[in-house]
């Protein structure tokens, strides 16, 4: 992995900053690195122990807050920022939309489209997790808690049902009374996905809605086993100029910088 000061700014071309922790962000880090008009920095949050890298240079771990990221935006000689984080990143978000704002800097967002209800499904909206765990806990209902180990704990004194929690790392404190904990990293077939909720006999699914394919599978089996879901629907984000793939987010970016001027004037047409 190359680091960050292995290219000095004088013989690299504009750098550009991903921030990941997504698939698109991973994907776009990708193609981007097999250029040479730009350099790349994907940066990760570093909630998991021992994260899939992207291509590219990359740094892990969290800036220190809205200052920090500024500082580091100049610092760094960032010239343009993606955000490619997880459609429940709230605060990277918000903090990226204003150390942008402070610097000057173009910043595109990449947002995967939410999953949309579609016949056969059986939904049950709510706007965050402790919704989700008034619900389920009213229900006395067994669940599989679908969210990532972050938010286990807004379920963590719903003590009238029994959790199956998956995630990718061991959740920490927090953890419900009756649960069984599975460790396992998306995607995953839909097989799978309907063995795993007929084997433990699951009455209720709880999901973010994160959008994407990767772990799209459980949603289509709970819709085939007629297994309602309670979908937990995303924080809001800052209204900024938004792209849902990343070939938009490649041509956009390409908009913003020319290529063949190398320089940090941007087209107001972007």
């Amino acid at each position: 992995m190359q680091t960050l000061h292995d290219i000095t700014s004088k013989d690299a071309p504009p750098r550009v900053l991903i921030l990941g922790g997504t698939g698109e962000g991973a994907q776009l880090a990708a193609r981007l690195a097999e250029r040479t008009d730009f350099t790349v920095i994907s940066s990760l949050a570093g909630r998991v122990g021992e994260p899939k890298l992207p291509q590219g240079l990359v740094r892990v771990g969290g800036f220190g807050g809205l200052d920090a990221l500024a500082s580091y935006l100049v610092k760094e000689e960032i010239k343009a920022v993606i955000d490619a984080t997880h459609p429940f990143a709230a605060k990277i978000s918000h903090n990226a939309a204003i150390a942008c704002s402070r610097t000057g800097l173009p910043l595109i967002a990449l947002r995967r489209p939410p999953w949309g209800k579609i016949d056969g499904d059986l939904w049950h909206e709510v706007d965050d997790f402790q919704s989700a765990a008034s619900f389920v806990e009213a229900k006395k209902a067994r669940v599989f808690l679908s969210i990532g180990r972050q938010e286990v704990g807004a379920f963590s004194e719903c003590s009238d049902a029994w959790f199956l929690i998956r995630a990718i790392e061991m959740p920490g404190e927090g953890l419900p009374p009756y649960h069984e904990v599975i460790l396992q990293r998306g995607p995953f077939e839909l097989e799978d996905e309907l063995h795993l909720l007929r084997k433990y006999s699951i009455d209720y699914l709880v999901s973010k809605n994160s959008g994407g394919s990767a772990t799209y599978t459980k949603i289509e089996a709970a819709r085939s086993l007629k297994i309602p879901v309670v979908m937990i629907n995303r924080p809001l984000k800052p209204a900024v100029p938004c792209v849902g793939t990343v070939e938009e987010a490649i041509e956009r970016l390409e908009c913003l910088m020319p290529a063949a001027s190398g320089a940090s004037n941007y087209s107001e047409e972007c």
